[in-house]
């Protein structure tokens, strides 16, 4: 077609179907951007790679699934800007001392430039349960000098990384037996000698349960010369906090059970002066009483300014009732009452201490 020339009427109506598909990508977009206000609140689990700990180091796209350009594009398309990154100790460094496995690190980079061209922030999150192995973080089998070594290697490769956002040094650390403050002390001053800006996200014992965090976090309030520490705990509304809402374990969630559960985990960091984060939380995709349970958790932490992350999207997940990837270009549930938290007036993590408005 020439520059003068008309479009036949078939031509003119493909013409307006393409633009009209445009305008549906876009507006999404531009209705998510404008609604996108304060600091990113909102968050979500980019999960898949670290799937199959029993498989080490197990093949990309087999055993684990590391994220691809789709996954960031459909994210930010919803005004999602802050990802939490789950990867294995095991598979990106495979013994102990050693350095850092070539390919791991190529593929984490990779999940930090898709970030990064995204506008996205990234959380790395060491998804290892407070153990190396099988091995109790801390123990004669790995010493704190073990994992003070990972973290030291690790900030000193991404650490200059525009995408990178913080470290989650450990996801759910529990049965400790008391030796998880150490290891995360260990942590911190490993990074520090390497990194003095970039946040670090400590979890608390009993798998970072929010409900029970003062019970079992005493001991937990680790120094750091940066003061850029932020305390990350975990929440679920069914009956045992699992998150696997098993039969008979999620009925009849009250409306506030997520406040409820949040609220304790949220007055040990105002009455400490700290920063906090909820790294994981999810809803089944068919339970009406959970979404508005879910719906007043956010509201909650949004007056609190403390942002979170939804367990959980990414590649993988199949027909998980929790994951909030689309299915056959359709949105999830979950991902409407995310939206709706997304605007927000907070200038930076919160809470405020108990002792200020």
């Amino acid at each position: 077609m020439t520059l003068h020339s008309r479009p036949r009427p078939k031509q003119a109506t493909r013409l307006a179907a393409a633009l009209a598909a445009l305008l549906l990508v876009a507006l999404p977009v531009q209705a998510a951007e404008d609604a996108q206000r304060g600091i990113d609140l909102i968050g979500v689990n980019l999960s898949g790679a670290g799937f199959a700990p029993h498989v080490v180091p197990g093949k990309n796209g087999t055993h684990y699934f590391y994220p691809e350009k789709k996954h960031f594009a459909y994210y930010r398309q919803q005004g999602i800007r802050l990802i939490r990154f789950p990867f294995l100790w095991e598979r990106v460094q495979h013994r102990q001392g050693e350095g850092l496995n070539f390919d791991q690190v190529r593929l984490l980079k990779k999940t930090l430039d898709l970030a990064m061209q995204h506008d996205q922030k990234v959380i790395l999150d060491m998804h290892n349960y407070g153990r190396y192995q099988g091995e109790l973080i801390g123990s004669a089998a790995v010493p704190y000098a073990a994992y003070a070594d990972i973290w030291r290697k690790l900030a000193e490769r991404f650490k200059d990384h525009p995408a990178l956002y913080g470290y989650d040094i450990m996801n759910e650390p529990h049965g400790t037996v008391g030796l998880w403050p150490g290891a995360a002390q260990a942590a911190v001053d490993a990074i520090r000698e390497v990194d003095g800006q970039t946040l670090i996200f400590i979890e608390g014992e009993r798998w970072a349960s929010a409900y029970h965090w003062p019970l079992v976090n005493a001991n937990l309030l680790i120094d750091d010369p940066a003061g850029r520490i932020v305390y990350e705990a975990h929440l679920y509304f069914d009956e045992d906090f699992s998150g696997k809402y098993l039969p008979g374990k999620s009925r009849k969630i009250d409306p506030m059970l997520g406040v409820e559960r949040a609220r304790p985990f949220v007055e040990w960091l105002q009455k400490h002066g700290q920063k906090g984060f909820l790294g994981e939380y999810g809803i089944p995709d068919d339970n009406p009483e959970a979404a508005v349970a879910m719906d007043n958790l956010l509201a909650y932490l949004n007056q609190h300014c403390i942002p979170s992350a939804y367990w959980a999207g990414g590649p993988g997940w199949g027909r998980y009732k929790l994951a909030v990837e689309p299915r056959k270009g359709q949105d999830r549930p979950q991902m409407a009452l995310m939206r709706k938290h997304l605007a927000n007036d907070c200038t930076a993590i919160g809470p405020a201490p108990a002792n200020r408005p």
